[in-house]
């Protein structure tokens, strides 16, 4: 497999050499520019996330996934793929979050093996004391760019979501097809 580094063999072909890529469309180039403004959105979201989860004593990560668990129990599986995240990350998570006290292990009657992640009244108190701040937050930023522009912009990512869900993966990459 072609890495970033070069060729299989480790060398990089002269810049002459190189292949052309074949030309994208309007929509094409268009597709790419949002991708790259999503890359730009989810580093800034993920700094503010950092920061507001703070406020309940918890990191981005484990908000999140504490946050795929709040209305019910789910398993490791589940909430990797209600979050889209791997199902190894989300493990390693939810062991930090039993072991601090915010979620716990329960039995599974569907599955013997796949315990449920809970969350626990810590870990309730931890995502109110978030809420605390991420509400005025939210409506602030809302009311900036208006709930019709919001609206639109989810659907159009729904769309967007569910259009790479159903498409063939590029090559190299894990399929993403659930």
């Amino acid at each position: 497999m072609k890495n970033a580094v070069g060729t299989r063999s480790g060398a990089v072909p002269p810049r002459e050499q190189w292949p052309q890529p074949p030309a994208r469309t309007a929509a094409g180039d268009v597709l790419t520019e949002l991708i790259m403004a999503v890359f730009r959105l989810n580093g800034r979201l993920l700094e503010i996330a950092q920061g507001l989860a703070a406020h309940g004593g918890l990191t981005a990560a484990w908000w999140q996934v504490l946050g795929a668990i709040l209305d019910q129990p789910r398993t490791v599986a589940e909430i990797g793929r209600r979050m889209g995240i791997t199902r190894q990350a989300v493990q390693r998570i939810a062991d930090l979050l039993v072991n601090s006290g915010l979620a716990e292990y329960r039995h599974n009657p569907a599955h013997r093996r796949a315990k449920l992640v809970a969350c626990t009244e810590t870990g309730y108190w931890a995502i109110r004391q978030i809420a605390l701040v991420q509400h005025p937050w939210a409506d602030q930023i809302a009311a900036e760019l208006g709930a019709d522009a919001l609206a639109d912009a989810l659907a159009t990512m729904r769309r967007l979501t569910a259009a790479l869900e159903t498409e063939d993966t590029p090559p190299g990459l894990p399929d993403a097809k659930p």
